[in-house]
């Protein structure tokens, strides 16, 4: 199982997305900003770094949003979720296609990861 964490970054009313690259697995769906844990890191390690590599910003990562497992047929998955602040930056595309900030009732209107689907519906009913 592969070890995954995502930020959930707040902006007033509006969260952070990003668009995954064409090239890559699931390419062009929508996820949380976030990476693979490496070996001797710590869950809040890895999404630091993974954050500035992605996307040039630095995260005060917070408490746990959700933990998902989901298996894809190439991989299976343990997504942690962590809300988190920008302390430093602003967001650019290294790697995605695009970055959005949305509203909880725009969700919809973006095709995400089937990993974020059950985060997706716990977002809707807050």
């Amino acid at each position: 199982m592969t070890e995954v964490v995502a930020a959930l970054i707040w902006d007033q009313d509006k969260f952070m997305i990003c668009q995954r690259p064409a090239h890559k697995a699931r390419g062009l769906l929508w996820e949380f900003v976030g990476g693979k844990v490496e070996p001797g890191e710590t869950k809040e390690q890895a999404l630091i770094r993974e954050c500035q590599e992605e996307v040039a910003v630095t995260l005060n990562v917070g408490k746990v949003f959700m933990d998902v497992i989901h298996e894809y047929p190439d991989l299976t998955v343990h997504l942690t979720l962590f809300h988190a602040t920008i302390r430093e930056g602003t967001p650019q595309k290294l790697e995605h296609n695009d970055i959005r900030w949305i509203t909880v009732d725009e969700i919809d209107q973006y095709a995400f990861c089937p990993a974020d689907e059950e985060i997706l519906n716990q977002l809707k009913k807050r």
